[in-house]
């Protein structure tokens, strides 16, 4: 009879022990893919405002070009 009972403790600690762990593993592997998520986010993010700034440092030039331009008709004109 105590043999029998000691044995079902025994797989009671084992089994909760095992629930624990699956409980851990599962919070880390959440854990981890919140970061993956969050750093997919962050590179994206970072990914579209490089693009901005490329767009913006393009506008710029055109700009700089078109003053050029007006720069010469202007001295065209004035000759």
């Amino acid at each position: 009879m105590k043999k029998r009972e000691k044995k079902r403790e025994e797989k009671k600690k084992k089994k909760k022990k095992k629930k624990k762990k699956r409980e851990a593993r599962r919070r880390r592997r959440k854990k981890r893919e919140e970061e993956r998520r969050e750093k997919g986010e962050r590179g994206e993010r970072e990914r579209r405002e490089r693009e901005g700034e490329r767009e913006r440092e393009r506008e710029r030039e055109r700009e700089r070009e078109r003053e050029r331009e007006r720069e010469r008709e202007k001295d065209e004109r004035e000759r």
